[in-house]
Parts: structure tokens; sequence; C-alpha cells
């Protein structure tokens, strides 16, 4: 009988990002700040993953997202999961989805909007989540989620 071992050791409390495309991983890292953290993120990269072939994992302990840090990760590498532990017990999962509108997080790609122009936060309204579709509130551009510059 095959031991099963753990790839990542276990932590106390904080997040699991789990379900990473590998090649978002390190894109994971720097849009959450996570290098800035004075306690210990581990990064598990190109792990085996029925669903993706291939995945990224982070672990960050003591740290906990907020919804605008999760709202930024939908951009990024949605469905992903996040894994919330208290004293080594998965006490949340959330996967993580395009939410239907993007607020300051997405920087339009249309030189002319006002948002580009003006000191204000963006606004795009996601029209199609399956194919990654953003529509600017203000000057109606579609973008694509996949070539999008984050603010």
């Amino acid at each position: 009988m095959a031991k099963k071992e753990m790839l990542v050791a276990a932590i106390k409390n904080g997040t699991v990002i789990d379900h990473i495309p590998t090649e978002k991983t390190y894109q994971v890292v720097t849009l959450l700040g996570l290098e800035k953290l004075t306690t210990p993120v581990t990064i598990g990269y190109n792990y085996h993953s029925k669903k993706l072939g291939r995945k990224g994992i982070i672990k960050a302990e003591d740290k906990f997202f907020t919804d605008e840090e999760i709202s930024r990760l939908s951009v990024v590498a949605p469905n992903i999961v996040l894994n919330i532990i208290h004293d080594y017990e998965v006490v949340e999962k959330k996967t993580v989805t395009t939410p239907d509108d993007l607020r300051g997080i997405v920087k339009c790609n249309n030189p002319k909007c006002i948002t580009n122009n003006e000191p204000m936060k963006t606004l795009f309204h996601v029209i199609n989540k399956k194919q990654g579709v953003l529509v600017c509130h203000y000057c109606e551009k579609e973008q694509d989620i996949n070539n999008v510059k984050l603010v």
C-alpha cells in the first residue's frame, strides 16, 4: 500500500489558495502582495492536478483576504479555491468567481476614456463570464479579461 505524503506543510491559521493555473501562480503572489507579508508564505508550483493537469498552490499563514482582494484574484485566475484554516482545520472553502462588476480593479484600454483622464475609479460590467468579456461603464468599450491591465 502506497503512503500518501503531504507535499507542503500544514498551516495552523491562514489561507490556502488552491487550484491556481500553474502559469498564474506568481501573478497571484504579486497581485495579493504576498511578498510583503512578514508571516510565512509557501508557494507550490507545477503540482499534479486531476482538474487542471498542473496547478499552483499558495499557503499564507495568518493571512485572511478581503472581498476586494478576492475580486482582484478573479480577474487573474477565476475558479481558484480559497481554504480558510483555523487550528489546522478547513473551516470555510470559497471558490473565487468573477463578480458582475469590477470597480477600481481593471484599467480601461481606451486612452480617451474619462477614467484615464480624470482621477476616478474604473467600473466594468462583466457581460460574459464564460468568455471573459468586460464593458467599460463610461466609454462602453469591450475588453477581454485575459488582456486587461490591473489598476
